[in-house]
C-alpha cells in the first residue's frame, strides 16, 4: 500500500493539509487575541456614552433599519461612525477572516469525510484510514484541533466582543452585499456562548457541548475517533516511557485530545459509566490537571463537574489516599533527582565513555526528572484552582502539604534537568556527527596494531626479543584483515563480529602465554580497547535523541512558566551567571514549537514561517521579560552612582593642599561607586555568557538583548519621569512651568550623565541609544497627542515609533491632554493667552495686562531645549501646527455659518462693498459709512477675534521655537546648518529655473526629496511659520471685506504708545496687537494673493478717507487714532509677511506713511 503521507496519496494529502491549516488558524487566533480593540469591551462609562450608539451586538440583526435610521438622524453620530470605520476596518477584517477560516476548516473537514464515505478516494474508507498509523493520528488531530479553535476563541475573545466586532464588520464592509458571503454561518458559529474567562464566573448550562454542536459533524466519525483514542497508543509513546508509573505521561497528548473530543460526544461524559471509568483508569489514574494545547491548562475536577459519569469516574483518582500517595512520591523524587542531576553535571563527569556505557541510566534519570516536574508544575498551578470552590481549595491544600511544595526547589530541578538534557543532547549530536569518522579511525588503529604484532612475530624486527612464530604471524595478519573488513553500513553484523574478535584476542593471550611480554600485552589490550570503542560508537543511535526529545517536552508549561518569572529574576539578581542555565530552560521550552509546526512542515505549507515566527516571537518576548531584571538592576545601581557623584563626591581642584588631601579622598564614597560599577559590569558579563542562541527560528544575540533591555528600561524611566514631571496646576497663582522645566532638565541630565558614565562598562553606544530612545518617546507622545486632530488615528500597532520589544508605556491622562507634550503645550498657551497678556515683539516677552508683570520670555524655549532637547521643541512645533490647522478649520466653518450664510450680516456687507468701490477712490463721510457697517455686524466679531488671536498666538510661539532651534543648530552643529541652508537655496534656485524653463529638471512625483528636506529644515529652525499653507481653501466671496471690517472693529480697542507700540486701551476689553496682526497674516496666506491685495487696498482707502475727512472738518488737523492704528497695522503686516513697502505705498501716499510717527 502507498505510504499514507506520500505526495501521490490524495487522501493523506487532503487530511494533512486540513490539520496543517488547523494549527495555523489557532496561531492566528492567539496572535489576534492580543489586538482586540479595547473600545469593543465598552468597559467604562465614557466609552459607553461615546460609542454605545455605533457599536452593536447581534440584537442589531433583529432590526438593522431601526439602528441605521437612528444613526442617520444625527450627523455627529454619522461622523463618529465614519471615523470609527476608517480606524478599525483593517483589524476587523483580520478578525473576520480568522473566524471565517474556522468555519471553512470544519466545512472542509466535513466535506473530506463525505468524500471518504462516497468513495472519492480509491481504496480508502474511514475504517481503512483509522487502521493506518498516520491516518488515525491525522483524523483524531483534525477533530481535536477544531475543538481547540472553539475553546481558544471563547477563552481569548469574549463573546460580546466577538458579536460587536462581527456586526461592525458587517456594517462597514461590502460582505453583506456579496451573495457568496457566509457571514450568517460564521455569526451562528462564533456567537456568544455566555462563557466568561473571569475567575468565579458562573458556567453556562450545557457548555461547551452545545457550542461544539453548532456545526453538525458525523456521529460515526466522532465515535470511531473516540474508540481509537480509548484503545490505541496512536503516537507509540509507550516505547519512550517503559515504566508503568509513567503511563499517564506517555498518553498525555492523547489524553488532551480525548478531553476535547469528548465534548463532541457528551453522552459518554453524562451517562456511559463504563467507558468513562476505562478512560480515567487509562489516562487519569494519577493526574487531574492537563494541558490541552500550547500550555492552555484545564482542571478536570471543575471541567467535568456537570457530567455524572465523568465526575463519578474521576472520584476514584481524587480519593485522599491516592492524592497523598502521588504527592509524597513526587516530593521524595525531587530531592533524590536534584542530587543525582547535580552529580552528573559536575565538571568532567559526563565523559564520552561514561555516557555511551550508561545510556539507559541517564535516560531514566531524565525521564524521572521530567515526569516529576510535569506533575508538580501542573498540580500546584494556582490558576487552575478556583479560590471560590471549596473542594478545589481542599485538594490544592492537600497537594501543597503532602508534596511539601517549594516553587524554588522545583524550579531549581527544572534548571538543572534542562542543563543536563542540553549537555547530553549536545554530546549526542556531536557523537552522531563524528560517529563514522571515529569508528573508522578506531578500525584503522586496531588493524594497524595487529599488523605490527604480526611483524613482531616475523622475527625480522631486531631488539624485540620475541621468537619467530609463523603461525601467530599469520593469525595476527588474518585478525588485521578481519578488522579492516568490518562494514560500517551493516552495523548489526559488524557488532557481532567485533565481539567475536575481542574474545579471540583474549583467548590468544591466555593460550599462547603472551602475558610474559608486556609490550605484546599492551598491544592486545589497546586493540581490544579500540574494538570496544567501535561497539560503543556503532551503538550511538538517533533513537536516543528522539527519546530525549519526547521525554523533554515542556509544552505544558508554555503559559505556566510565567509564574516562575520572579524566581528566575531573583536568581539572576543574586548571581547573573545563572543566565547560562536559563538558556537551557528557554531552549527546552522552545521544543514546544514542534507540536504545532510538525504537520505544517509535513504539508509544506506557506504558513510555516508565520506560525513559527509567532511562537518564537512569544518565547523571545518571554526571554526578554525575564532578562529585563538585568537592566533594571543596572539602572538601580546607576541611580545610586549618580547620587554619589552629584551630592557626595567633591570635585578635586587643580591645586590642592596636602593637608586637605584626606578630605577630598572620600575613600568610602569612591569605594561604593567602584563596587556599584563592578556590579553593573558583572550583570553585563552574565547576559553575554548566554552566547548567540536560536530560539525557535529567531536568533537571539545576547549583546542585542542587553542593549534592547537597557533601551527598554531607559524608555520606561524617562517616559515615567516626563509623565510625572510635566503635570501643571492651571489654578496656581504663578505658573509652575519654569520651575517644573528646570526640575525636568535636572532629571534628564541625571539620566544622560548616568548613561555616559555606564557606556564603557557595558560596551554600548550611550549617546546613540539616548538620542534614539528619547526622540522615539517624544515623537510617539506627539503622535498620540496629534491623534486628537486626526480623523484616521494612528493606533499603537501602526505607529512607527512604538515597538513590541522596547515598548513605550502609555499613562492614564490627568486632564484633557493625552500626554505630557499636550499638557506642556496647553500650559504655554494658557500663560501666553492674548486675552490676558501683552506680547512685546522687540524683546520677545509676554507681560500681564493687568499687573504689567513679566509672565515669560524667550528663555522658556531655551529651558524646553534643555529639558526635552531638539526633539521636544520640534514635537511641540508639530503639535502647534495641528492646533493651527484645527483652529483654521473651526474658523472657516464659523465664517460660513455666522457670516456668509447669515442674511442680516450679508445685507450689510453687500451694500458696503458697493459703497467702497472703487477702492482707489475716497469715501465721502467715511466715519459714518465704516461705523454703520461695523455696528451692524458687531455680533460676529467676538468669535472671529478669538480664532484670529489663537492662530496668531500659536504662530508667534512657532516663531520663537524656530528661533531657538535655529540658534542651537548653528551653535551646536554649524556644518549641518550651513549644509541645509545651501541645499535649500540650491533646490529653490533649481525649482525657479524649472518654472522659467520647463525643460530643466524638477523633482518627480514619487521623489520625496522636498518632503524629506522640509523635515530637516523644520528640525533646524530654518523656516518661516508665517509663510506656511495650513489648510486648502475655496474661493470665498466678500472675504477681504469681512476681514477689513473685523480689523476696523478692533482698531478702537488699541492705542499707540511711543516706547511700546500698539497696546490695549482697556484691560476689560483685551486685545493683544501682535497676535492680531500675525493671525490675519496667517489667515490671508491660506487664500489667493489677490485677497491680500484687496484687503490692503481697503485699509489704504480707510486711511486716505479718514485723513481726508479730518483735514476738511478740523482747522488744525490731528491724525485720527484709527488712522494711526491702521497705518501701524500696515507697517506690522508687511514686517511679519516679509512684503516690500511698495506693496503698501500703492494704497497709502508715501508721505503719510513716512510722517505719521513724527506727528504723534
Amino acid at each position: 500500500m502507498v505510504d499514507f503521507l506520500a505526495e501521490n496519496n490524495l487522501c493523506g494529502q487532503a487530511i494533512l493539509r486540513i490539520v496543517s491549516r488547523g494549527n495555523a488558524i489557532i496561531a492566528e487566533l492567539l496572535r489576534l487575541s492580543e489586538f482586540v480593540p479595547s473600545v469593543y469591551r465598552l468597559r467604562d462609562k465614557a466609552e459607553q456614552q461615546k460609542y454605545g450608539d455605533i457599536i452593536f451586538d447581534f440584537s442589531y440583526f433583529k432590526g438593522p433599519e431601526y439602528y441605521e435610521v437612528k444613526l442617520e438622524s444625527k450627523p455627529e453620530l454619522q461622523d463618529l461612525d465614519e471615523e470609527f470605520r476608517e480606524n478599525h476596518i483593517e483589524i476587523l477584517t483580520r478578525f473576520y477572516l480568522a473566524f471565517e477560516s474556522v468555519h471553512k476548516y470544519i466545512f472542509d473537514l466535513n466535506r473530506f469525510l463525505d468524500d471518504l464515505n462516497e468513495g472519492v478516494y480509491i481504496q480508502q474508507t474511514l475504517e481503512a484510514v483509522l487502521l493506518n498509523e498516520d491516518g488515525k493520528q491525522l483524523l483524531c488531530e483534525a477533530l481535536y484541533l477544531y475543538g481547540v479553535m472553539l475553546l481558544v476563541i471563547d477563552y481569548k475573545i469574549e463573546g460580546e466582543v466577538r458579536e460587536r466586532m462581527l456586526v461592525s464588520y458587517y456594517r462597514y464592509s461590502a460582505a453583506r452585499s456579496s451573495s457568496d458571503s457566509n457571514l450568517d454561518d460564521i455569526c451562528k458559529l462564533v456567537r456568544s456562548t455566555g462563557y466568561s474567562p473571569v475567575a468565579g464566573a458562573k458556567r453556562p448550562a450545557n457548555y461547551p457541548e452545545s457550542y461544539f454542536q453548532r456545526v453538525p459533524i458525523s456521529r460515526t466519525f466522532i465515535s470511531m475517533v473516540v474508540g481509537r483514542l480509548r484503545s490505541d497508543d496512536i503516537y507509540n509513546q509507550v516505547s519512550a516511557y517503559p515504566l508503568p508509573e509513567h503511563r499517564s505521561v506517555a498518553f498525555a497528548t492523547q489524553a488532551a485530545m480525548l478531553y476535547v473530543i469528548l465534548y463532541f460526544e457528551p453522552s459518554i461524559l453524562h451517562t456511559q459509566q463504563a467507558k468513562m471509568r476505562e478512560i480515567v483508569d487509562k489516562y487519569f489514574p494519577d493526574n487531574w490537571v492537563i494541558s490541552i494545547y500550547m500550555g492552555i491548562i484545564v482542571n478536570l475536577i471543575e471541567a467535568w463537574e456537570p457530567y455524572k459519569a465523568a465526575r463519578t469516574a474521576l472520584n476514584y483518582t481524587l480519593e485522599q489516599p491516592n492524592i497523598k500517595e502521588q504527592a509524597i512520591r513526587y516530593s521524595t523524587s525531587v530531592d533524590r533527582l536534584r542530587r543525582q542531576v547535580q552529580q552528573f553535571l559536575k565538571e568532567g563527569f559526563l565523559r564520552e565513555e561514561y555516557v555511551l556505557d550508561h545510556i539507559p541510566k541517564l535516560l531514566n534519570c531524565l525521564r524521572d526528572c521530567n515526569v516529576t516536574i510535569r506533575w508538580l508544575m501542573l498540580h500546584t498551578a494556582e490558576s487552575v484552582y478556583d479560590p471560590n470552590n471549596k473542594r478545589l481549595r481542599q485538594i490544592k491544600d492537600q497537594v501543597f502539604t503532602d508534596s511539601k511544595y517549594n516553587s524554588k526547589t522545583l524550579f531549581q530541578l527544572l534548571l538543572d534537568s534542562a542543563q543536563f538534557e542540553f549537555v547530553l543532547k549536545e554530546m549526542f549530536k556531536q557523537m552522531l556527527s563524528e560517529k563514522q569518522a571515529k569508528w573508522e579511525s578506531y578500525q584503522k588503529e586496531g588493524s594497524e596494531r595487529m599488523t605490527e604484532l604480526a611483524e613482531v612475530f616475523s622475527g625480522v624486527k631486531p631488539l624485540t626479543r620475541v621468537e619467530k612464530n609463523e603461525n601467530l604471524q599469520a593469525w595476527f595478519r588474518e585478525i588485521s584483515k578481519q578488522i579492516s573488513s568490518l562494514n560500517y553500513e551493516d552495523s548489526t553484523a559488524a557488532g557481532r563480529k567485533t565481539v567475536q574478535l575481542i574474545q579471540a584476542l583474549e583467548e590468544v593471550q591466555e593460550f599462547h602465554q603472551l602475558e610474559s611480554n608486556l609490550q605484546i600485552c599492551q598491544f592486545l589490550a589497546d586493540t581490544r580497547k579500540f574494538l570496544h570503542q567501535m561497539i560503543r560508537t556503532i551503538n550511538i543511535k538517533e533513537e536516543v535523541l528522539i527519546t530525549m526529545q519526547i521525554i523533554g517536552d515542556l509544552s505544558y508549561a508554555w503559559q505556566l512558566i510565567d509564574s516562575y518569572t520572579t524566581i528566575m529574576q531573583e536568581g539572576i539578581r543574586v548571581s547573573p551567571f545563572m543566565v547560562t542555565k536559563l538558556k537551557a530552560t528557554f531552549l527546552k521550552l522552545a521544543s514546544a514549537l514542534d507540536l504545532p509546526l510538525m504537520r505544517i512542515n509535513q504539508a509544506n505549507s506557506t504558513d510555516l514561517l508565520s506560525v513559527s515566527q509567532y511562537y518564537s516571537g512569544e518565547l523571545v518576548a518571554y526571554v526578554r521579560k525575564v532578562l529585563q531584571i538585568i537592566p533594571e538592576s543596572m539602572f538601580t545601581s546607576l541611580a545610586k552612582i549618580i547620587k554619589l557623584q552629584t551630592h557626595n563626591i567633591m570635585e578635586v581642584p587643580t591645586r590642592l593642599d596636602k593637608d586637605k588631601l584626606k578630605d577630598y579622598a572620600q575613600l568610602g564614597s569612591r569605594y561604593e561607586v567602584a563596587r556599584l560599577t563592578h556590579a553593573i559590569s558583572i550583570f553585563t558579563e552574565g547576559i553575554l555568557m548566554m552566547k548567540t542562541t536560536l530560539v525557535g527560528i529567531i536568533k537571539v544575540d545576547p549583546k542585542q538583548l542587553l542593549e534592547d533591555g537597557i533601551r527598554k528600561e531607559l524608555v520606561r524611566r524617562v517616559a515615567f519621569a516626563l509623565h510625572k514631571g510635566l503635570i501643571f496646576n492651571p489654578k496656581a497663582k504663578t505658573s509652575e512651568l519654569m520651575p517644573k522645566l528646570k526640575e525636568m532638565a535636572a532629571t534628564m541630565d541625571g539620566f544622560y550623565r548616568s548613561f555616559e558614565y555606564i557606556q564603557d562598562y557595558v560596551s554600548i553606544y550611550g549617546l546613540k541609544i539616548w538620542q534614539e530612545e528619547v526622540s522615539r518617546i517624544i515623537n510617539y507622545n506627539v503622535e498620540q497627542e496629534c491623534n486628537n486632530f486626526l480623523r484616521t488615528k494612528i493606533l499603537d500597532w501602526q505607529s512607527m515609533y512604538q515597538s513590541t520589544h522596547i515598548h513605550i508605556p502609555k499613562f492614564q491622562p490627568v486632564d484633557e491632554s493625552v500626554t505630557f507634550i499636550g499638557r506642556l503645550c496647553s500650559e504655554i498657551l494658557r500663560i501666553t493667552d492674548p486675552k490676558m497678556t501683552c506680547y512685546i515683539d522687540q524683546i520677545n516677552t509676554w507681560y500681564d495686562m493687568k499687573t504689567h508683570q513679566e509672565v515669560t520670555n524667550k528663555q522658556l524655549f531655551s529651558e524646553i531645549q534643555n529639558s526635552l532637547g531638539t526633539f521636544g521643541l520640534n514635537g511641540l512645533d508639530r503639535l502647534l501646527c495641528f492646533m493651527i490647522v484645527k483652529e483654521l478649520q473651526i474658523f472657516l466653518d464659523m465664517l460660513h455659518r455666522n457670516v456668509l450664510r447669515d442674511r442680516a450680516v450679508m445685507d450689510t456687507i453687500k451694500p458696503f462693498q458697493l459703497n467702497v468701490n472703487p477702492v482707489k477712490g475716497i469715501i465721502a463721510n467715511s466715519s459714518k459709512v465704516y461705523s454703520a457697517a461695523v455696528t451692524k455686524t458687531q455680533k460676529v466679531w467676538s468669535s472671529y477675534q478669538d480664532s484670529i488671536l489663537k492662530v496668531g498666538q500659536m504662530q508667534i510661539l512657532r516663531q520663537q521655537i524656530a528661533n531657538e532651534l535655529s540658534y542651537s543648530c548653528k551653535f551646536d552643529s554649524k556644518h549641518l546648518a550651513a549644509a541645509l541652508e545651501n541645499l535649500n537655496r540650491s533646490l529653490l534656485a533649481d525649482v525657479e529655473a524649472h518654472y522659467q524653463d520647463p525643460t530643466l529638471p524638477y523633482p518627480k512625483d514619487g521623489n520625496t526629496l522636498l518632503y524629506e528636506i522640509t523635515a530637516y529644515m523644520e528640525a533646524a529652525g530654518i523656516h518661516n511659520p508665517l509663510s506656511k499653507i495650513y489648510v486648502t481653501t475655496k474661493r470665498l466671496p466678500y472675504f477681504p471685506v469681512v476681514n477689513f471690517l473685523f480689523l476696523v472693529s478692533q482698531l478702537p480697542k488699541v492705542q499707540y504708545v511711543k516706547n511700546q507700540g500698539m497696546v490695549c486701551k482697556k484691560s476689560t476689553d483685551p486685545t493683544d496687537w501682535p497676535p492680531l496682526v500675525v493671525g490675519l497674516v496667517t489667515l490671508l496666506k491660506q487664500f489667493h494673493s489677490r485677497y491680500t491685495e484687496h484687503f490692503l487696498a481697503l485699509i489704504g482707502q480707510f486711511v486716505r478717507s479718514t485723513v481726508e475727512q479730518c483735514t476738511t472738518s478740523q482747522k488744525i488737523p490731528e491724525m485720527p487714532a484709527d488712522a494711526v492704528a491702521a497705518l501701524m497695522f500696515l507697517e506690522n503686516y508687511i514686517y511679519y509677511a516679509k512684503l516690500s513697502r511698495k506693496v503698501v505705498e500703492a494704497h497709502v501716499p508715501s508721505f503719510i506713511f513716512d510722517e505719521f510717527r513724527t506727528i504723534l
